[in-house]
């Protein structure tokens, strides 16, 4: 299990924003498959705490079925990004349906980012929805969501793995849980005490 991506992986797909270059400490934060009604509130108040900003990948029917949780997630000075209508994946999902599956979240979400569901898209898929997003994955997997792996082990890998610049993938979904509420507050104390912001894509 690889919780940082391989540079060479990077260097293949470079019109993919797998981290940002920057020389000041700072990370960004990111939050898959929500909104959810229970789980983002609580990823909020933690990132309110520290004065922390993320961009949150929503699923454009989570998004249909929890507005108020959406607008919630804005409200807070967050960005939002695309992450498909129904959490597909584009390797095993024809173009026409992927594309009308991305479109079908856009309307709701109208973002400028958009991140594929397992990080998984093909090169046709990325060459057309490039035009219209930056394509976002990630330097930094939490692998919250996993079963095999524990509070302490997610967190730990976590901040190892974790550097200025890095793009750190958690999620505000039920399967990630328990790990995440674990994780998410100590990872935010640890890097805020060594002096590093949390910060949005865009300035």
């Amino acid at each position: 299990m690889k919780f940082q991506t391989p540079t060479f992986i990077h260097r293949l797909f470079p019109e993919l924003l797998w981290n940002v270059p920057v020389t000041d400490p700072v990370i960004y934060l990111t939050f898959d498959d929500g909104p959810h009604p229970d789980i983002t509130p609580k990823v909020l108040n933690i990132l309110a705490q520290f004065e922390a900003k993320a961009c949150f990948f929503c699923v454009g029917d989570n998004v249909r079925k929890y507005p108020k949780v959406f607008h919630a997630v804005q409200k807070a000075g967050h960005l939002t990004g695309n992450h498909t209508f129904h959490h597909i994946n584009g390797w095993r999902t024809p173009d026409e349906i992927y594309f009308r599956d991305v479109a079908d979240c856009q309307k709701l979400v109208h973002a400028r980012y958009f991140r594929p569901p397992y990080g998984k898209i093909r090169p046709s898929q990325m060459k057309v929805l490039k035009k219209h997003y930056q394509l976002v994955m990630w330097s930094v997997v939490t692998f919250d969501y996993a079963a095999d792996v524990s509070e302490k082990e997610c967190l730990e890998t976590a901040i190892s793995k974790t550097n200025r610049g890095s793009i750190v993938v958690f999620h505000d979904s039920l399967k990630a849980e328990k790990n995440m509420l674990y994780a998410l507050p100590r990872f935010l104390e640890h890097f805020s005490k060594k002096g590093y912001r949390f910060e949005t894509f865009l300035p």
